[in-house]
């Protein structure tokens, strides 16, 4: 079977942005030249590659997944960024998601409980360049305190209730963007703070897997 070539997966990107995102509703320019940028192919495994520009999530390892592109950018354009903010990632899982929110934000802090994938993810983001991504191991559902408060929050895996822990780390007119819900299906929330007041909105439904922590504590 021939390899594909750089150009092959180019043309892949922007059949995906304009036959998916697009189609589906996403909007923002920014976004949407971000998708068509980061070369979602390289945070799979080669054998995965012809598939890596389908509308669908692609398995990582450890029980983890890639989510799929509509996801990625439909959360992206939820957190409403104009390239200024502090960002949290809860769940660098891949690296993919993370290489799209070095594009579009001033620094980006994320967090991965699963060794393995926090290694590989690194690797990734290094061997683009994405030098405005800090990332460590650790409990993602506890935010990182240190770097705290947040201009927005993204968690890449469902929780059950939205954690105690990042809404308090969720700076003043700030947003956070997770889904939320039970083990077989969940619904994308966006949290709004403003003063000591947060506002919850339910925006569509989604499939995650569970935050491993989330998991882990259950089991």
């Amino acid at each position: 079977m021939k390899a594909q070539s750089l150009d092959d997966f180019e043309i892949a990107r922007r059949n995906m942005v304009r036959d998916v995102l697009v189609a589906k509703g996403i909007r923002d320019k920014k976004v949407l030249e971000a998708m068509r940028q980061v070369p979602r192919h390289l945070f799979v495994e080669e054998a995965l590659w012809s598939e890596a520009y389908g509308e669908h999530a692609l398995p990582i390892g450890h029980g983890q997944t890639i989510s799929q592109p509509y996801t990625v950018a439909r959360m992206c354009e939820l957190l409403k960024l104009s390239g200024t903010e502090k960002v949290l990632e809860v769940g660098l899982g891949s690296g993919y998601h993370a290489a799209i929110l070095s594009t579009l934000v001033r620094s980006l802090f994320a967090i991965e409980l699963l060794p393995e994938l926090f290694d590989r993810a690194r690797k990734r983001l290094e061997s683009l360049g994405i030098k405005n991504v800090i990332a460590r191991i650790g409990d993602g559902a506890q935010g990182w305190k240190s770097y705290a408060p947040f201009d927005r929050i993204v968690v890449s895996a469902a929780a059950s209730q939205v954690p105690q822990a990042l809404t308090e780390q969720l700076g003043d007119g700030g947003r956070m963007v997770l889904p939320v819900g039970a083990q077989e299906e969940q619904c994308i929330v966006v949290i709004e703070r403003k003063g000591d007041a947060f506002s919850r909105k339910e925006i569509e439904r989604v499939r995650f897997v569970r935050l491993v922590a989330e998991q882990n504590r259950k089991s």
